[in-house]
């Protein structure tokens, strides 16, 4: 299952608050993705842009950046989706009194 990161007040470097940035302002859902070997990988999906002619594919967030975040508070993690390969959680940014509500991990059905 996932560790828990201790809690360490650390000012945010110019990565990091970029990376709080994108998850605060981001259209689209940030996840974590742990996999069954440990390996850990925050992310989102960025959409195609016909006006750019970009996007379609997975943009990664630094691993390190976004664990200094979890560990200061800043961003917490949601009720996690299982697999057999991979655990995902979602990823927000902690919103001063209102507690995020975790639960048991659901399950995904395959066919």
């Amino acid at each position: 299952m996932l560790r828990s990161l201790p809690r360490t007040p650390a000012p945010l470097g110019p990565g990091g608050a970029e990376v709080l940035r994108l998850i605060t302002v981001q259209r689209v859902p940030v996840c974590l993705t742990v996999h069954a070997s440990g390996r850990r990988r925050y992310g989102y999906w960025q959409p195609f842009s016909s006006g750019s002619g970009r996007g379609g594919c997975y943009v990664a967030l630094p691993t390190d950046e976004c664990d200094a975040l979890h560990a200061a508070g800043l961003i917490e993690l949601g009720d996690p989706v299982v697999d057999p390969a991979k655990t995902t959680y979602p990823v927000r940014p902690v919103v001063r009194g209102a507690p995020f509500a975790t639960g048991t991990p659901r399950q995904v059905l395959t066919a």
